[in-house]
Order: C-alpha cells, then sequence, then structure tokens
C-alpha cells in the first residue's frame, strides 16, 4: 500500500460476515487498507475469517477499551477509521473522540427503531416480528450511521429497507431479510463512508494528523 492508503479498523464480536465481504471489497482497492479486525471476543469467528485473508487481528477486554489502551493500539496502527460490525460492547466517549465522524456502526432496524441498549442481532428481529405483529411496523432494513456517546443515537448515513409479510414472515425470516440487505449494501456504503469522511477531514494522507472535524 502507498503513502496515501487509508487505514481502517473493524471491531466486531460475532462471525463476522459483513467484516469478510468489508476486507475483500477493500482488497480490490488501492486507497484503503483494513489494517487490523480486533475483538473483544477471543473465539469470535470474525478472527479466523479476518486471519484467512491476511488482516492482522487483535483481542481486547473490556478493561481496555474503556482505559485507552484500544485507542492508542490504533493510533500506534495509523488507523484512520473505525467500523463497527455486530460489536456488542459500547464504545467510550474517549474512543468516539478519537474518530469523530470516522467511526461508523451498523445496526440490523431502522433506526432510531429498535435501537438501544440491548438491541442487537436477534433480540432487534425478535422486536421487530412483535411490532410487525400488532401493526406497528410494516418494514424493516438495516443502518450505517455515526458513532456518538449514546446506544445507536448517532447521525444515519445510509439505510435500506424491505418490506415485511405479517402473514408469513418470522423473526427467522425477518433476520434472513435484513442479512441480504448487509450483504447487499454494507461493504461498498461503508467503503463510501471512509473516502467521504476522511477526504472532508483532511485527513487522506495518513501523514496528515492535524484536522478532523466535520
Amino acid at each position: 500500500m502507498g503513502t496515501g492508503t487509508l487505514k481502517v479498523a473493524i471491531l466486531a464480536s460475532g462471525e463476522g460476515t459483513n467484516a469478510e465481504r468489508l476486507i475483500q471489497a477493500a482488497g480490490k482497492r488501492a486507497d484503503i487498507e483494513v489494517a487490523v479486525v480486533a475483538s473483544n471476543r477471543s473465539s469470535a469467528g470474525v478472527l479466523r475469517r479476518s486471519e484467512a485473508l491476511g488482516v492482522e487481528t487483535w483481542v481486547f477486554s473490556k478493561a481496555q477499551l474503556n482505559g485507552g489502551v484500544v485507542a492508542q493500539e490504533l493510533g500506534a496502527r495509523g488507523v484512520q477509521f473505525v467500523v463497527l460490525m455486530g460489536f456488542l460492547l459500547k464504545v467510550p466517549q474517549s474512543l468516539v473522540g478519537v474518530f469523530p465522524r470516522r467511526m461508523l456502526n451498523l445496526h440490523p432496524s431502522l433506526l432510531p427503531a429498535f435501537g438501544g441498549k440491548g438491541m442487537y442481532g436477534d433480540h432487534v428481529h425478535r422486536a421487530v416480528y412483535g411490532a410487525m405483529q400488532d401493526g406497528s411496523v410494516t418494514e424493516t432494513g438495516m443502518t450505517l450511521h455515526w458513532v456518538d456517546a449514546g446506544y445507536d443515537t448517532g447521525a444515519v448515513f445510509f439505510q435500506a429497507r424491505v418490506e415485511l409479510d405479517a402473514s408469513a414472515d418470522t423473526p427467522l425470516s425477518i433476520s434472513a431479510k435484513v442479512r441480504k440487505l448487509e450483504l447487499e449494501h454494507c461493504a461498498q456504503e461503508a467503503l463510501r463512508a471512509v473516502t467521504e469522511s476522511l477526504s472532508l477531514s483532511g485527513t487522506i494522507d495518513p501523514q496528515v494528523n492535524g484536522k478532523h472535524g466535520l
């Protein structure tokens, strides 16, 4: 990679299918590199998937996340942008502040609906199913949003929608519909966020470290 390469880190806690696709998509470009995939779970499948694609991995603890070690490690690796994909720990304000408008999270619903503490994975799809059954919602989807100090409260960057069928859908089929949207859109939209955010913030050259505000 050249000196103008944008270095991205992925934080994830699960199997990592979306992370895998992001790594593959970034690998086709000369301007973006997934420099590290980090997880709070040593058994997470995302670590194996990433290593198979030649990406360095790292496991950290909740204490290291909250104590600033993760921020220091990402800085030492020259990371300029962070993507959260199925990452289950709340990101501390100290880390959010290092990556203002340069940290993106994937959420499996149309935020602000079905977001917040405890709303992840199948918990979200079961909640959507319940709301569909009582007529509260007729669609669901995926959201990529900027990370702030709250749970799923940052500004939306991208959303994709899918209709629900109250006569046929189950939590499992809702999950499959959202997964299809993620596989279709997540990698390319995350890469778009990287290039747009870093070009606007003046950090396209990784040697430049002064201007990060948007």
